[in-house]
């Protein structure tokens, strides 16, 4: 059987203000493990984890505490993307009003994506709208 991909851990000074965040963007739960650990989770994992296979829960997010901060780009990003039936400009705006900030990680003007990160700097795209 694979292996499943469990969660994606990011480290942060301040992980449980960063998944507070996370959630919020989101609309996932917030649920703080320890002093210096918090996960992002989709609200349906939980209860779905009864009745789901392993291999077939969804993966979150897992924030952990460093003490330095992000100086380089981003090797790894996260993609989100809208339904078609939602409006991505109100969906940046909102991430925007969240603490997002625009990021030039060299996309040039053409592309069908915005680049925009965190709080803390980690870069992610907001796709064009999908319907799968």
């Amino acid at each position: 059987m694979p292996l499943r991909w469990y969660t994606t851990v990011v480290e942060s000074r301040d992980p449980h203000a960063l998944a507070r965040w996370w959630a919020a963007a989101l609309g996932w739960d917030y649920v703080p493990l320890a002093d210096d650990e918090a996960d992002v989770l989709p609200p349906w994992a939980r209860e779905a984890a009864a009745s789901t296979p392993f291999h077939r829960l969804p993966p979150g997010l897992c924030f952990v505490q460093v003490d330095h901060d992000k100086t380089v780009k981003n090797r790894l990003h996260l993609d989100l993307a809208p339904h078609t039936s939602d409006d991505r400009d109100a969906e940046i705006a909102r991430l925007l009003d969240l603490g997002a900030t625009r990021v030039d990680v060299g996309q040039g003007p053409d592309v069908s994506w915005d680049v925009l990160a965190d709080p803390d700097g980690n870069e992610f795209c907001v796709l064009s709208s999908r319907d799968e």
